[in-house]
């Protein structure tokens, strides 16, 4: 007798379930496989797979009991509406980080057309792509030390349709030498010691030189309050995300590097702190 799209769907839950694995991995692991959206799925749940479909969902699903993330077995993510290729190469886009673009473009408003963005450690490309794709006059650079995460990024700006200057190398180093109207980035903030408490599949998958940073998390971070000074126009903003702890400390930074400016924790949806944006104004 044929499976179920509903049964299927139960068992793959119960088993992840079992490990202690994320159960909403199955249902984003059948809409790849039957390709319906969400609402499809719902209202087809009584229709029974194909064999090709029941064959591909239970070897995929076996690649998600190893803890494999979800989106590393369909390929894709879905970021600002947008949809990304991720691989072991770079971080997967979260949603928290949505709200940094959000800030972002809603605090640049004033600036002039063709500001000039820079997106340190684009990982994906997640940011500068989305940036550029709500503010199509800005002039967007991305920047990352990883060659395997850049020729990722460029796949994604591709197929999004965005034209984004993309640069080699670390942290600052590739926008030096010129003023910049807006500096993002998403750095690594997770302190080594921190590992413990993390999910295997983020630990065991996704890029550490992306996650992890020396300094109790806050090495990034004092790198760029050291090095953006002198390369911020007179009016410009930096925005930065951070772990949910690190807001006093990462603001103090910013404050001392940028005296004069209005620098800002703000929360993420779960009304946790994680982004600063660090408004300058001299």
């Amino acid at each position: 007798m044929t499976e179920k799209i509903h049964e299927a769907l139960n068992k793959a839950k119960s088993l992840l379930e079992s490990k202690n694995l994320d159960e909403h991995a199955a249902q984003l692991l059948m809409e790849h496989v039957t390709q319906k959206s969400n609402a499809a799925l719902l209202a087809d749940l009584r229709e029974p797979l194909t064999p090709e479909q029941h064959t591909a969902f239970w070897n995929k699903t076996d690649e998600l009991l190893t803890g494999k993330p979800v989106q590393h077995i369909i390929g894709t993510e879905q970021f600002y509406g947008l949809s990304f290729e991720v691989n072991e190469h770079v971080l997967i886009p979260r949603p928290e980080t949505e709200e940094l673009v959000y800030g972002a473009l809603e605090r640049s408003r004033k600036f002039p057309k063709e500001c000039r963005v820079a997106d340190i450690g684009t990982g994906s490309g997640a940011i500068a792509i989305a940036f550029k794709k709500e503010r199509t006059d800005a002039l967007v650079t991305a920047t990352d030390i990883s060659e395997a995460a850049l020729k990722v990024a460029k796949r994604n700006a591709m197929h999004n349709g965005t034209d984004i200057d993309f640069r080699l190398g670390n942290m600052t180093e590739p926008i030096e030498g010129e003023k910049w109207d807006v500096v993002l980035s998403n750095p690594p903030y997770i302190a080594m010691e921190e590992s413990e408490q993390m999910s295997r599949t983020v630990l065991d998958f996704e890029p550490h030189n992306a996650l992890f940073a020396d300094d109790d998390g806050l090495f990034f971070y004092k790198q760029l309050a050291k090095k953006l000074p002198k390369l911020m126009n007179k009016q410009s903003l930096i925005g930065v995300e951070i772990g949910y702890l690190q807001g006093p400390r990462v603001s103090e930074l910013f404050q001392r590097a940028f005296p004069h400016a209005r620098v800002s924790v703000e929360k993420d949806v779960n009304g946790k702190d994680r982004m600063i944006f660090c408004e300058i104004d001299e």
